[in-house]
């Protein structure tokens, strides 16, 4: 049975409204990080095999996936009107597009999906609500995969910067979060991480038991894949563009945070012969697998005797 109706987060509604110029600016998925995932996830090379791209936005994962050779069967799950017209607009193989958020997948039957995945997402319905509809549609033994693209701007205060000028570019990010006000967690802040460790109570004996909140496995696992990409100026602007605090931005405080953008680059960034901006990042590859209930409760019954 599904979670039940949730209402799409307000913040993330607001921020994917430009959802063509996302699609066009926004990084797709190396072949090497989306492979490595999903042998994490035991999916590589098992043909037909039911994937679940949720919050799939435009379809930059989706369209990763439906050109495998194993030719998945994908239900691409997104709750954003305009993006789900970008994605079906795809019209891309063995793919079915449905209505759906992290806490409410009503299209996807108990326990028929070999593979859960989520791209640039999970921050937003980073919840037990979310981890138990997740858990609720995959097989016995399937899995979670999370994946997000991240530029040195976009990572954690605490990550290396390959140059002054992405240093910069991340401390801009940084103040137009303040002045907004905004402190609904992001994939920089980490906090995502925190419900994996929720899932357990405190005392020794529930670290097995769980009391049926263990869902995943633990701890998750975690690969980060460096990439490079050289860029325009204005292609690098229209990039730093998609990120919500950026895309929201008004009149003269747009104006101001691209004056501020390109007066960044002024400071030292890598450059290419053609005099394109090397912009650099981590793609971040998570994965835990789901713990059957039955397997939970035989754990219980071993501690016990």
């Amino acid at each position: 049975m599904s979670a039940g109706a949730v209402k799409f987060n307000a913040h993330a509604q607001s921020s994917f409204a430009a959802s063509a110029a996302y699609d066009q600016h926004r990084p797709t998925y190396s072949p090497t990080i989306v492979q490595f995932l999903l042998e994490k996830l035991n999916v590589a090379g098992k043909q037909g095999a039911h994937i679940v791209d949720l919050a799939a936005g435009t379809g930059k994962l989706t369209e990763a996936l439906a050109a495998r050779e194993e030719q998945f069967e994908i239900t691409a799950v997104e709750p954003h009107d305009g993006m789900r017209e970008v994605l079906v607009a795809k019209k891309l193989p063995r793919v079915k597009v449905v209505d759906g958020t992290g806490e409410s997948m009503p299209a996807v039957k108990d326990a028929n999906v070999d593979a859960v995945f989520v791209a640039q997402a999970f921050h937003w319905f980073a919840n037990m609500p979310a981890l138990k509809e997740i858990h609720r549609v995959l097989h016995r033994h399937g899995g979670l995969g999370l994946v997000w693209n991240a530029e040195e701007y976009n990572q954690p205060k605490d990550h290396p910067t390959s140059t002054p000028g992405e240093t910069k570019l991340r401390e801009i990010l940084w103040k137009v979060i303040a002045e907004a006000g905004d402190r609904e967690p992001r994939f920089r802040d980490l906090e995502w991480r925190k419900v994996f460790d929720e899932q357990v109570k405190k005392t020794p004996l529930s670290l097995i038991k769980a009391d049926g909140e263990q869902l995943f496995s633990l701890p998750i696992g975690q690969h980060l894949e460096p990439f490079e990409v050289a860029l325009s100026v204005e292609q690098a602007w229209q990039r730093f563009n998609t990120l919500g605090h950026i895309s929201t931005l008004q009149g003269e405080a747009k104006e101001r945070v691209y004056k501020e953008f390109l007066d960044a680059l002024t400071e030292g960034v890598q450059q290419d012969e053609r005099g394109n901006v090397i912009l650099h990042g981590n793609t971040w590859a998570v994965w835990t697998m789901k713990i059957p209930a039955e397997g939970v409760e035989g754990l219980a019954d071993v501690q016990s005797l």
